[in-house]
């Protein structure tokens, strides 16, 4: 049931984040209204004011703020693990073509060109929306490219084993190692159980306020009104920066666009002079 729920509202938010956001203001505007009309039905039956309704109100606000702040926290850190993620898996493949420059060769140029064309993937997968198929894709295509690139590393060491070619080797490791490092941060993303919560939490805390105002015969819609687009401005954020593919709040891949920029202005390394046949 779960499960199914979030899924409802994970394609709703990769539909549109507007309509998402307009439906969690509608469904907290109707909990609020269904509390109020539950309070009024209550305070005509017993009467009072509900003094202790004021201290369980006070603590759902409470626990709903808390457990706010604790989902911003996360979702910001993995936004942040995101977005290093990206820079280290470009500064990485700079690196690598860096020293594919240095060792030169026909080999080294093969690899140069196949990390070019590896950055250009890796910028595809950071960009790419909430489609399984894109995603599978651009995964085929980086692991395509890793295969050859190591196939040419491979044979290149075979030929001349050196330290310069093992620190190839070992900036091209460093390489892969960054892109499962980052295919890692996009997949772990906020649990489905937790924007449950936050959710419910939210819902429950609206019905709870509108219980209270209605044993006091008090709407303050307005009031109400300003402090559900509050709440509501709050998740959305929380749940932009949390999804790696879903809203505004993108991971940029321009430092991708950098990386590449930078292999066609680094200066070209001379050739060495010809030795003279005997």
């Amino acid at each position: 049931m779960m499960d199914t729920a979030m899924q409802f509202l994970a394609a709703i938010a990769t539909w549109s984040m507007p309509a998402f956001a307009a439906l969690l203001l509608l469904v907290q505007i109707l909990a609020r209204e269904v509390g109020y009309w539950f309070g009024r039905r209550t305070a005509r039956k017993q009467g009072g004011e509900g003094e202790g309704v004021n201290v369980m109100v006070g603590a759902m606000l409470g626990l709903l703020a808390f457990v706010l702040a604790l989902t911003l926290s996360f979702a910001n850190a993995r936004f942040g693990e995101r977005r290093a993620g990206t820079l280290a898996e470009a500064n990485a493949i700079g690196t690598a073509w860096l020293r594919a420059e240095a060792v030169g060769g026909p080999r080294a140029s093969e690899i140069m060109h196949l990390l070019e064309g590896y950055a250009r993937v890796r910028a595809e997968f950071v960009r790419a929306p909430l489609d399984p198929d894109i995603i599978g894709a651009a995964d085929r295509q980086t692991g395509e490219l890793q295969q050859k690139i190591w196939e040419q590393i491979s044979a290149l060491v075979r030929e001349r084993a050196d330290p310069v070619t093992v620190s190839l080797m070992s900036a091209v490791n460093d390489t892969f190692d960054a892109s499962t490092a980052q295919r890692f941060a996009y997949a772990f993303t906020l649990p489905g159980r937790l924007v449950g919560l936050l959710i419910g939490l939210a819902l429950l805390s609206m019905a709870a306020l509108g219980f209270q105002l209605g044993l006091r015969d008090n709407p303050l819609r307005v009031l109400g009104a300003v402090l559900t687009v509050m709440w509501t401005v709050i998740i959305l954020s929380i749940l932009d920066l949390g999804a790696s593919r879903i809203g505004a709040l993108r991971t940029s891949a321009a430092v991708y666009e950098w990386t590449i920029d930078s292999f066609q202005t680094a200066p070209k390394l001379p050739s060495p002079p010809r030795t003279p046949l005997p």
